[in-house]
C-alpha cells in the first residue's frame, strides 16, 4: 500500500465497503460520543468520516489529537446505517473504522478555526492565510480560479490564439497608474518598472507578424485597493489580434465569456451578441459607463420641464447651466415618506446637496416639487417617465457630470432598496464610442479621455477637421452586472495619426518620440491594423464565486494598505543591499505633532 493513502478523502463509496484503506489528511472536526470518537478527515478533495472504537488501540491517541493536525489512518470501510447516512457528503454512505493512526504533523493552538463559517478580522485572516485557505469557501474559490484559467486557455487556443509571455522588467511609462520601480544594479541611478499591462509589447507582437496573441498576464500597479481591485498586482486575459475591426474583436471574446460563465455558473447569461451602448447614452441612462443592466431603472433628462418653472431652486440652477436627471422608483409610492426622506439623507452623506422627489399615491402626486411645479408640468413629467399611480421619482440637479454621478448612484440605491435587481443572472454589455479627448478643467487644456493609443474614428481627417471634443475613439469596455471586466480598443497603428493625436493633447513630437519611441519606431516599418482587450481574471472569478470582495478569490492577497501580513512585505532591507544598488533611503518629513 502507498505510504500515505490508497484513496482521497472524497473517493470512497458504497462499492468500497469491506475494503481496507489508507487515508491521510487534516483533522477537520472531532466528535466524542462516549464509546465512539468520530473524526472528519479532510484533504484537498473532500471529507471522510472516521470512527474510533473505545476498544481500539489508537483510541487514546485519537482522543488527544488536535484539530488541523495531519494524520494517516488505516481502517475498514463500513456502510453507514440508513439513519446516519449524510446526503450532503459524496462519501456520506460510508465510514472508516480505524485500526491504526499515525500523527504526521501535530497542530498547535489555532489563531482562527478552519471548521465553520465564523468571520474573522482581515488582519488575522491574511496573517494566517494558509489556515484561511483551508476553509471550504475560500479553498473552493481558489480551485474555481484555477479551473476558470484553464478553461480560458482552452477557449483561446480553440480559436487559434497563441500564448506568448511578455517581459516583467520593462521601462517606466508616463501614462496610467503609478509604476512599481525596480533598481538596476548594473546601471546606477536607473530603474526598471514592473508592467502595468503588456500594452506596448502585445502591440509589438502584432507588428512582429504574429496574428492572434493571448496571455494570462500579471499586471502591477501602485494604486489603492477597492472591493473589485487588488492593490499591487492582478491578472488579466490579455488579447491582441491583427487585421481586425471592432466587430471582429467582439466576435472573438463574446463566445469565450459566454462559454466560461455557462460552465461555472447556473445563472442566466446574456447570449452573444452583447448589447452595445454608446458612452453618451450610458452616462445619460445609467449615470456611469459601467451599468448594471439587471436594474430595470433608466434615468431620463427632464431639464426642460423644470426650466422657468415654479420650482425656483431647480429653475435657477438650470438657468445657470445645470441639468435635471430623473430616477424613477417603481411602486415606491406604496412605501412611507420615510423611504423618500432616508434616500435624500443618504445622498447628503455621499457628499451631494440632496435629492428632490415626487411621491405618487393612488395617482395623486405629492411633495414640494409637485406642488410648486404645477399640475400641467407634473403631468408632463409623469407622461415622459411613464410613471404609474403608485410610483415615485427622484431628481438630481447639478452640472452635467455631477447630476449624472448622483443619478447613477441613486439608480443603484433605489434598485437595491426596492429589491429590483435579480441575483440569478449575468448581464453583459459593451460600452462603445468613447470620446477621444476631454477638457481638463484643472490644467485648462485638452487631454486624452481614456486610452491615448486608440484609433480615432475618422482617422487623420477627423483630427484635422473636427472639434477635438466631438471626436470619438474606437475604444470599448465590457461590463457585467455593473463591474468593468475590460477595456480595449482598435489601436492607432499609424505614426502620423499618433503624432497628430498627441499634438492635440499638448505633446510635441519630440516628447512622443522620447516616451513611446519603441512602439512608434516599430510602426514606421509596417504595422498591421490591430486591436484587442484584456478582461480581468480576478474580477471574472469574483463574479462567478459570487464574492463581494476580490480578496476572496486571490491566493495570497495584500491588505488595504498593500501589505503582505503573512510574509512581512514591504520590509526594510540590509544596508549592504542598498549600497549594491546605489540607493540611499530618505525618510519623509514628519508632519506636525509627530
Amino acid at each position: 500500500m502507498h505510504d500515505y493513502r490508497s484513496h482521497t478523502c472524497n473517493e470512497l463509496r458504497h462499492a468500497n465497503v469491506g475494503e481496507t484503506v489508507r487515508l491521510s489528511g487534516w483533522v477537520h472536526r472531532k466528535r466524542d460520543h462516549g464509546g465512539l470518537l468520530f473524526i472528519d478527515l479532510r484533504d484537498n478533495y473532500g471529507l471522510t468520516q472516521c470512527v474510533f472504537d473505545v476498544d481500539s488501540k489508537c483510541f487514546a491517541e485519537a482522543e488527544a489529537v488536535r484539530a488541523e493536525s495531519v494524520i494517516r489512518i488505516d481502517g475498514r470501510v463500513k456502510a453507514r446505517t440508513e439513519d446516519t447516512v449524510n446526503k450532503d457528503l459524496p462519501t456520506g454512505d460510508v465510514e472508516i473504522y480505524v485500526d491504526e493512526l499515525e500523527v504526521l504533523s501535530a497542530a498547535g493552538d489555532l489563531p482562527l478555526p478552519v471548521f465553520g463559517d465564523t468571520e474573522y478580522p482581515e488582519d488575522i485572516r491574511l496573517k494566517y492565510r494558509f489556515l484561511d485557505l483551508r476553509r471550504e469557501r475560500i479553498h473552493n474559490n481558489i480551485i474555481l480560479r484555477s479551473d476558470v484559467i484553464s478553461e480560458l486557455r482552452n477557449q483561446m487556443t480553440g480559436q487559434g490564439f497563441k500564448e506568448f509571455q511578455t517581459p516583467i522588467l520593462t521601462a517606466s511609462s508616463p501614462e496610467g497608474a503609478r509604476d512599481f520601480l525596480v533598481p538596476a544594479r548594473q546601471h546606477p541611478g536607473k530603474f526598471y518598472a514592473l508592467p502595468q499591462a503588456p500594452q506596448q509589447f502585445k502591440q509589438l507582437i502584432m507588428v512582429s507578424g504574429f496574428d492572434r496573441y493571448f496571455q494570462i498576464a500579471p499586471c502591477f500597479r501602485d494604486e489603492d485597493a477597492r472591493a473589485d481591485r487588488s492593490p499591487g498586482e492582478f491578472y488579466q486575459l490579455d488579447i491582441e489580434m491583427s487585421f481586425v475591426t471592432q466587430d471582429d474583436v467582439f466576435g472573438a471574446i463574446e463566445p469565450v465569456l459566454v462559454n466560461v460563465f455557462k460552465k461555472f455558473s447556473k445563472k442566466k447569461i446574456t447570449e452573444a451578441p452583447f448589447p452595445r451602448i454608446p458612452f453618451a447614452e450610458s452616462m445619460l441612462k445609467y449615470g456611469n459607463d459601467k451599468p448594471d443592466l439587471r436594474n430595470p431603472i433608466e434615468i431620463q433628462d427632464v431639464t426642460e420641464i423644470f426650466r422657468d418653472s415654479g420650482f425656483g431652486i431647480f429653475a435657477k440652477m438650470v438657468d445657470g447651466g445645470a441639468v435635471v436627471r430623473a430616477v424613477p422608483a417603481p411602486e415606491a409610492g406604496l412605501k412611507s415618506r420615510k423611504f423618500f426622506d432616508s434616500t435624500n439623507d443618504w445622498s447628503k452623506r455621499e457628499g451631494f446637496a440632496g435629492l428632490g422627489y415626487i411621491n405618487i399615491k393612488e395617482g395623486v402626486p405629492g411633495g414640494p416639487i409637485a406642488k410648486n411645479l404645477g399640475e400641467e408640468r407634473t403631468q408632463a413629467l409623469i407622461d415622459q417617465l411613464g410613471l404609474g399611480p403608485n410610483d415615485g421619482v427622484f431628481f438630481a440637479c447639478d452640472k452635467e457630470a455631477g447630476a449624472a454621478k448622483l443619478a447613477g448612484l441613486a439608480r443603484t440605491k433605489v434598485g437595491e432598496d426596492l429589491e429590483l435587481i435579480p441575483d440569478d443572472e449575468f448581464k453583459f454589455c459593451w460600452i462603445v464610442d468613447y470620446p477621444m479627448f476631454e477638457y481638463d478643467e484643472e490644467n485648462k487644456k485638452i487631454d486624452f479621455s481614456h486610452n491615448p493609443f486608440s484609433m480615432p474614428q475618422g482617422g487623420m481627417e477627423a483630427l484635422e477637421t473636427k472639434d477635438p471634443l466631438e471626436i470619438l475613439a474606437y475604444q470599448y469596455d465590457i461590463v457585467c452586472n455593473g463591474i468593468e471586466l475590460s477595456s480595449g480598443a482598435i489601436r492607432n497603428h499609424r505614426p502620423d495619426i499618433m503624432i497628430k493625436a498627441f499634438g492635440i493633447a499638448g505633446y510635441d513630437e519630440a516628447t512622443v518620440e522620447e516616451e513611446f519611441g519603441g512602439m512608434l519606431n516599430a510602426f514606421k516599418y509596417g504595422a498591421p491594423p490591430h486591436g484587442g482587450l484584456a478582461p480581468g481574471v480576478d474580477r471574472m472569478v469574483m463574479l462567478l464565486a459570487d464574492e463581494p470582495n476580490i480578496r476572496e478569490v486571490i491566493l495570497f492577497p495584500m491588505n488595504q494598505k498593500a501589505e503582505d501580513l503573512m510574509m512581512g512585505a514591504p520590509s526594510t532591507v540590509h544596508p549592504k543591499q542598498l549600497r549594491e544598488l546605489h540607493i540611499r533611503c530618505v525618510e519623509p518629513p514628519k508632519k506636525d505633532g509627530e
